[in-house]
């Protein structure tokens, strides 16, 4: 089986403590990931406002309590919004460096997932272009690959990602490589869906705690995929107290032989582009996460990517 690897990386925090921890335990098993950067303003304390709404507290927000620590769940309130791009441009670097891909979640975390779902274009281009005038700044070459905050989307984002010529996104949950079409607005720009869920899904639920986390979620990596699977992980939780959980999940994916890497890999080694799925995709509710995500939904039919924009047509049907 292919595992790819997708590290989302969210706050100052994860980028100067998470990261480097991460690429002590990718180095000591010889692996390879995509790492997902948040690449302006941290203000993950305006997240603490979102989470104490009634209803809004759940597994994921005990768990940001516990891992993320006090002055980042105070950043944008009571303490300045550090400059992700700018303070972790070196961090960042080191991982490119590193041979790890490198790519855009976004400008501002906490802001995409509180108004991207029912942002306009002109929102939406602005938050791009920043995440990737800040890329180029950092990197001096512009991003290849997009992977939406909390899988928050809306039409306006796949239509921006196929005239940023990315070469894919990995913006939903689903079960393999597809086109998207939202709204009946279609996109020739691939979705590489995460296809297993988080370790904060599982852990609390029927029994599932940290000791025993990886065992389920190792299961999962069992089904059937043809074109692999793609688990996502943060910095902030897996590269930091859940870092012990990674570990024995790719000790038990190497012993199995997994070829664990980059999405890259699986974009160009495993994914027919000649023939491609054509999905519908809408926001929907999933076990253990409280807000909705973007979801893969039912097949349109089999297509082949086009480089021409006037065979893109919208699909009502």
């Amino acid at each position: 089986m292919r595992i790819g690897l997708k590290v989302d990386v969210n706050t100052l925090h994860g980028t100067l403590v998470g990261v480097p921890n991460l690429l002590r335990l990718f180095d000591r098993y010889r692996v390879q990931a995509t790492f997902f950067f948040s690449l302006g303003l941290d203000h993950s304390g305006r997240a603490l406002r979102r989470l104490l709404h009634p209803g809004g507290w759940h597994q994921q927000s005990r768990l940001v309590f516990k891992h993320y620590g006090l002055p980042t769940m105070l950043y944008g309130t009571l303490l300045p919004a550090p400059d992700i791009g700018r303070r972790g441009a070196n961090m960042m670097r080191v991982v490119a460096a590193a041979g790890h891909e490198v790519a855009i979640q976004g400008y501002n975390h906490t802001q995409w997932q509180t108004l991207s779902v029912a942002a306009d274009r002109e929102w939406t281009h602005q938050e791009l272009l920043r995440a990737s005038e800040s890329f180029v700044r950092i990197f001096g070459k512009p991003p290849r690959a997009h992977g939406a905050a909390g899988w928050h989307i809306n039409p306006h984002l796949l239509l921006l990602e196929m005239e940023l010529n990315l070469d894919y996104a990995s913006d939903s949950r689903g079960t393999g490589p597809f086109l998207p079409v939202m709204r009946g607005i279609p996109s020739r720009c691939v979705q590489i869906p995460t296809t297993l869920p988080t370790l904060d899904e599982l852990i609390g639920h029927h029994g599932i705690d940290t000791g025993n986390v990886h065992q389920p979620l190792f299961a999962k990596s069992r089904t059937i995929s043809m074109l692999g699977h793609v688990f996502r992980l943060s910095a902030e939780l897996e590269g930091l107290d859940l870092l012990p959980v990674l570990e024995r999940l790719l000790i038990m994916w190497q012993g199995d032989a997994d070829e664990i890497g980059t999405l890259r890999e699986i974009f160009y080694q495993q994914l027919d582009q000649r023939r491609l799925p054509v999905h519908r995709i809408s926001m929907g509710k999933i076990a253990g996460r409280a807000e909705p995500v973007a979801l893969q939904g039912e097949i349109i039919r089999i297509q082949r990517p086009s480089s021409d924009p006037d065979e893109l047509v919208h699909l009502n049907t």
